[in-house]
């Protein structure tokens, strides 16, 4: 749809514009910042415990995001780990059935991950549908 457009041509809808962040938070861009709460789940700590970064929502909402993404993932890997013992006990298609599975779960969470990168340096706030609502309640607490 064109940048200019008032209404959604195929349901009347209004346009809102997309909210993008800019300016610094401590030394670092807001962009820059919530692209690396995505870095494994340390950055997103770190921020959600330093001064400066702890009072922006949107770092707030990306590094809850990160962790939420991050033990999501945890949970996943467990219940793959566990499925993994039931595969096994089939002799040959249970253990590429299992490699499969895995490639496509790492594949999956990584592309989630590098939206969320993308987003986040572009300066948006992407939700992911259950961990996002989370993330949005916890940025919005403080």
């Amino acid at each position: 749809m064109p940048d200019t457009a008032a209404f959604c041509p195929g349901c009347g809808a209004a346009m809102r514009p997309v909210e993008r962040v800019q300016g610094k938070v401590g030394i670092l861009p807001q962009v820059v910042a919530g692209a690396l709460a995505y870095c494994t789940f340390i950055p997103a700590i770190v921020f959600l415990l330093v001064a400066p970064f702890n009072r922006n929502r949107f770092v707030r909402f990306h590094s809850f995001q990160s962790i939420g993404l991050w033990l999501a993932l945890s949970v996943a890997g467990a219940a793959l780990r566990l499925g993994g013992f039931l595969l096994f006990l089939i002799p040959v298609v249970g253990q590429l059935l299992l490699l499969l599975v895995s490639m496509l779960l790492g594949l999956g969470f990584f592309v989630i991950w590098l939206v969320l990168v993308v987003k986040a340096l572009q300066g948006e706030r992407f939700t992911l549908p259950v961990i996002g609502g989370f993330a949005e309640l916890q940025a919005d607490a403080n």
